[in-house]
């Protein structure tokens, strides 16, 4: 199915890119592919759809590098999230030989975990911070006033899901800060709340 708009942003703390094909008409519908070559070099596909009111129902991330693939589809259903996973090939030999410590384990061992999480947060990528944004309706929200979420962060490459609390701020000027224990940055956003420049991280280069 073609998607109506598209979303590129150049990496600012490792070489690589990310690709996102998106229909943001009735909530969010995403496919995108993230290239990296850290910590070790690979590829990420991922497919994110929310319900109407941008809280995420599906994600399905793919990894992938030489000698190993990694696939989680973490689905919210009835309040619960359910993880499948399926792994060919060793990363932790990989990460290793570049002299890198063990990855986890691809998704989440006790997804109770994640209980009044609505947001996902796929590592490295500044289109998931706009469901947040989009979520909370930050853009018109009160200035200075700080929303407490717990958010799955999925790690890239592993694909290890932990659950993870983030604090975002509206600043007004199309700005939001984002923060987690610690962590924060000043995210600069356009009108539909998709990040176009992410401190340290990525810079939209076109959409």
């Amino acid at each position: 199915m073609p998607l109506p708009d598209s979303l590129f942003w150049d990496r600012k703390d490792t070489t690589g890119v990310e690709h996102t094909l998106v229909d943001a008409r009735n909530g969010l519908y995403a496919r995108g592919t993230i290239l990296a070559v850290k910590p070790i070099a690979y590829t990420c596909r991922y497919e994110l759809r929310t319900d109407p009111g941008w809280a995420t129902a599906h994600l399905d991330v793919t990894t992938e590098g030489a000698g190993w693939v990694r696939n989680v589809r973490l689905e919210l259903a009835a309040g619960r999230w359910r993880a499948v996973t399926a792994e060919q090939g060793n990363l932790d030999a990989v990460l290793s030989a570049a002299g890198h410590a063990r990855a986890g384990l691809p998704g989440i061992e006790d997804s109770d975990q994640l209980y009044k999480a609505y947001d996902v947060d796929l590592g490295g990528s500044p289109l998931t911070n706009t469901l947040p944004i989009r979520r909370l309706e930050l853009l018109t929200a009160e200035t200075g006033v700080s929303h407490r979420i717990s958010a799955a962060l999925m790690l890239l490459p592993s694909l290890e899901v932990v659950q993870a609390d983030q604090i975002y701020t509206p600043l007004g000027a199309h700005r939001v800060r984002y923060a987690s224990e610690t962590f924060s940055a000043d995210l600069t956003v356009d009108d539909d709340g998709f990040v176009v420049d992410y401190p340290g991280l990525s810079t939209l280069i076109k959409s």
